[in-house]
């Protein structure tokens, strides 16, 4: 799975799927509830991948305890994800909601990659990446304006 061409497969894949959970999140926010649509979402997932689990026998679930504190609020993390999704395209629309919602992402990431922080590689921010953000951060003020 390290070829380029499958990874970037992969994060496509993984795109559009964000696209179309935040337009599914955005229909449930309005019909019946942020915390439900969370609870649907968190649950039907919470299902399918504990199935997984049973049927891999568990894999590595047992050596939880081995991770650094913080990592465990990755679920945590997962809800205001799905609940911001949920919120802001059912309030302000889909390209708006993830417009905001990748510039943050983008420029955390970058905050991440040149502190290294959490673990992260040290990746610093050089003038074409600043370049980067800087049209990311044009983009969200055309976008929502």
């Amino acid at each position: 799975m390290s070829t380029p061409f499958l990874v970037i497969a992969i994060a496509l894949v993984g795109g559009i799927a964000v696209s179309l959970q935040g337009q599914f999140m955005g229909l449930m926010d309005r019909q019946i509830g942020t915390l439900e649509s969370v609870f649907l979402t968190y649950g039907i997932g919470g299902v399918l991948v504990t199935l997984l689990l049973l049927f891999y026998r568990g894999g590595n679930i047992g050596q939880w305890q081995q991770l650094p504190w913080w990592t465990l609020s990755s679920g945590l993390l997962g809800l205001v994800i799905v609940a911001s999704i949920g919120i802001s395209v059912s309030r302000i629309g889909a390209l708006a909601g993830f417009t905001l919602i990748v510039a943050a992402q983008f420029i955390s990431a970058a905050l991440i990659d040149h502190f290294g922080l959490f673990g992260a590689e040290i990746r610093t921010m050089d003038l074409s990446k600043l370049a980067g953000v800087s049209v990311i951060i044009a983009g969200v003020w055309l976008t929502i304006r």
